[in-house]
């Protein structure tokens, strides 16, 4: 996508170095980072700097090329099963970096791990750019679309999985608004789904969480597309907290939810929902919040009771029954175990 008529990957990798756009600064600010250790690249993934499923799945592709490439020649072996690990245990959930640090370690030289990281980082691209393409179809001229979280892309290398067909729909001429829920704690629709709309000069209007389900009674909403951190076997996923509710909404009210995800989130080795782990973050991201002051500078500020404790799960289960189809990049599938496994034929 472009940002002030350049065009970016949300994340790159150039001789042995990560750079990404710093997601916490967005969209007060726009800035790159270069994180030129693996040990850095995980800690970007870790404090969300970057985050979304399929630029968690570069960024842990990326950091374990560049564990290959300060690995010591002394029980190499181990030190990268070490980097590994650590890669893996800053965000649970997510299966695109799972799929990517077992694709890189796999690998036998510095020179080929470094080649399959910038693979999988392309073809993480081109399976957004499908999914656009196939979802595009189910946007009617018109409509409104409502989505959870940010899953456009920003939370890709590009294009995006729940924006992309709204992207591409708006390129071919259809008036299209889209609904962005505020997705507390940490507003990531409000902040960048609502970034990117406007930079894309595309009809949006931010909603409270809870104010889905009064949009849908209202019959002011026709669609909902979200993406997904992790699809199991039966066809449960995990995303941003709060996706189950507009799931179960939907439903009730008979708007189709659609899921987009690209093959690397499809997890064959989970059953079901209940077998994900599901990651909780620091309660602070409840208890605070941040924005920008009158003098235009970025503040933190307390938004709950003093002395109160919070619980913070990231991510929520919907189960497959609430879900009319997936947006993949070989087109719209049903939401059933050998559906899915066809995928993989």
């Amino acid at each position: 996508m472009e940002v002030n008529g350049k065009h970016y990957h949300t994340i790159w990798f150039e001789k042995g170095v990560v750079y990404m756009i710093d997601q916490n600064k967005l969209p007060y600010s726009f800035q790159i980072i270069q994180c030129d250790t693996w040990e850095k690249t995980a800690e970007a993934i870790r404090n969300m700097t970057v985050r979304g499923a399929g630029a968690i799945g570069a960024a842990a592709g990326f950091a374990m090329a560049q564990a290959f490439l300060q690995a010591p020649d002394p029980e190499k072996e181990l030190y990268l099963l070490k980097a590994k690990e650590t890669i893996e245990n800053t965000r649970p959930t997510a299966q695109d970096l799972f799929y990517a640090t077992a694709g890189v370690h796999s690998c036998s030289t510095a020179e080929l791990a470094v080649e399959r990281a910038q693979n999988l980082a392309e073809q993480n691209c081109n399976e957004a750019r499908l999914i656009g393409l196939h979802g595009e179809n189910l946007i009617r001229d018109g409509m409104t679309v409502l989505t959870h979280c940010n899953a456009g892309w920003l939370a890709f290398v590009d294009y995006g999985s729940a924006l992309a067909p709204v992207y591409e729909a708006s390129k071919k001429g259809k008036q299209i608004t889209v609904l962005v829920d505020e997705t507390r704690p940490r507003s990531q629709g409000a902040r960048l789904t609502a970034w990117e709309l406007g930079n894309e000069n595309i009809a949006h209007y931010i909603i409270a969480d809870n104010a889905a389900g009064y949009f849908m009674q209202q019959g002011k909403i026709q669609m909902v597309i979200v993406g997904t951190d992790r699809v199991a076997a039966n066809g449960d996923v995990a995303n941003k907290i709060g996706t189950l509710e507009k799931a179960i909404l939907a439903k009730t009210f008979g708007i189709p939810f659609y899921v987009a995800a690209p093959f690397s989130t499809f997890d064959q080795n989970c059953p079901a929902g209940e077998n994900i782990t599901i990651e909780f973050r620091d309660p602070n991201e409840v208890l605070y919040t941040s924005g920008i002051n009158p003098e235009g500078l970025v503040t933190e500020i307390r938004v709950a009771s003093p002395g109160s404790a919070a619980l913070n799960p990231a991510f929520d289960i919907t189960p497959a029954e609430y879900i009319t189809g997936f947006i993949t990049s070989k087109g719209i599938i049903r939401p059933i175990a050998s559906e899915i496994a066809g995928l993989f034929r």
